[in-house]
């Protein structure tokens, strides 16, 4: 399939419009997601429509957790992935094509499919998550119009690395995003993601003003991005440019793919930063990869009361169907 956004250049070059690498590619060749090549001047898709994983999830496990608690979500990929994570938790499925000299693997799946399924799974929502949904645009696009229709919400879980245009295509039928704001240095974007941390910060904010509901994650790693300067950083550009309703998920990371010369995250690394984004103001802060640490109920910014329970993926809400609190009334941020 054509690529969403590109443009054509001299001598045969492109240069795509899908994120924020802006990759120019020679004729015969692929961007950096390795999912997107240039065949005589057309910039053409790999993985439309082909689906690698699909699955029916809680809506928490993506996380989300401020759009219909409890509800199921009919999650989607396609192969590939924009950036080049070292702790990639989903490595076999997002650095295929660059692991694996190109290869492109899928089940041909339609827009249509994916929401008749979704819709016989009795699944609220559909989520493009598993892999970077930039790399597959187009699929996202076509789907989430189709699930609009049938009254379904549409998320997206995403390292926040796609273009301004793209975002803007995508807006009038995205419900809610899950963005990975992966550490508050660069210099930890440039070395472990292959990538720039500004055009994250500036996206978020840009889906924020977009009317997206907007939920935040990191993953804590020991070492890299758990000092106290890097929570405390987050913790304060979430509630100064994003605003303090927005949920941070704090999680706890493991050792896999490139990164295993190190262990698990301490547990006071996450207590750290959840204590920093209550201090920072922040309503919701919730932990994740842990369990039992009691920090994934969703309570009253106001009065305290509890909103919704969560034990594993048991979820009790007692929102009202107006989105507000049973006790006070007041407004809690989300869908619901």
């Amino acid at each position: 399939m054509k690529t969403l956004i590109y443009e054509n250049l001299d001598k045969g070059k492109v240069r795509c419009g899908i994120c924020n690498h802006f990759c120019i590619i020679d004729k015969g060749k692929r961007g950096l997601c390795n999912v997107r090549e240039n065949q005589d001047g057309t910039l053409v898709s790999l993985v439309y429509p082909k689906v690698v994983a699909r699955g029916i999830d809680p809506v928490e496990k993506k996380p989300i957790f401020h759009l219909a608690p409890g509800s199921l979500s009919f999650s989607v990929a396609t192969v590939g992935c924009n950036f080049r994570c070292s702790f990639c938790q989903n490595a076999d499925i997002a650095q295929m094509p660059t692991n694996n000299k190109g290869l492109i693997q899928g089940a041909d799946m339609t827009p249509e499919e994916i929401v008749a399924q979704a819709i016989r799974a009795n699944c609220r929502s559909i989520a493009y998550t598993y892999t970077e949904p930039a790399v597959f645009a187009e699929l996202v696009l076509e789907t989430a119009k189709l699930a609009c229709k049938e009254g379904l919400y549409n998320i997206i879980v995403t390292n926040g690395y796609m273009s301004d245009a793209l975002i803007r295509v995508l807006a009038p039928y995205i419900d809610a995003a899950n963005v990975d704001l992966k550490a508050f240095d660069d210099g930890f974007y440039r070395k472990y993601c292959k990538a720039k941390i500004e055009p994250v910060k500036e996206n978020l904010k840009l889906m924020k003003s977009l009317g997206i509901l907007v939920e935040v994650t990191t993953l804590l790693i020991p070492g890299l991005n758990d000092d106290t300067d890097q929570v405390e950083g987050i913790a304060g550009f979430i509630a100064t440019e994003l605003g303090v309703e927005t949920p941070w998920h704090v999680s706890r990371f493991h050792p896999c793919y490139r990164m295993t010369d190190r262990g698990a995250t301490p547990l006071a690394s996450i207590e750290r930063a959840f204590d920093a984004g209550k201090a920072a103001g922040l309503r919701y802060v919730y932990t994740g990869n842990v369990p039992g640490l009691g920090s994934e109920n969703t309570l009253c910014h106001d009065c305290g009361g509890l909103l919704v329970r969560r034990v594993a993926y048991k979820i009790k809400s007692f929102i009202t169907p107006e989105g507000r609190c049973p006790d006070c009334n007041s407004a809690v941020y989300g869908l619901y």
